[in-house]
């Protein structure tokens, strides 16, 4: 099995030591597994899809925005990215 080096920082890596019951090495392997499953979901979700970066960038922007009123039935039901982000503040 292929191995890797995690760095952590000090504090980090002390607080870890206060718990020698715990596997790290399992507890990564289980962090990486769980992301890696995450990002293959959303490969799928996405692979169809026509957004460019920019067109994600502008939903990403507009959903984090502190004042944001989201209709998330907007959002299910349209196809462009200037709906989606129409779909902000028409509630």
């Amino acid at each position: 099995m292929p191995s890797i080096t995690v760095n952590v920082d000090d504090d980090l890596k002390d607080r870890m030591e206060r718990h020698p019951e715990i596997n790290w090495s399992e507890v990564t392997r289980q962090a990486i597994h769980e992301k890696i499953e995450t990002l293959d979901v959303m490969a799928e979700l996405t692979s169809g899809s026509e957004l460019s970066e920019s067109d994600i960038a502008d939903i990403d922007a507009a959903i984090r925005s502190d004042d944001a009123d989201f209709d998330e039935q907007a959002v299910v039901e349209t196809d462009s990215t200037s709906d989606v982000i129409g779909a902000f503040d028409r509630r």
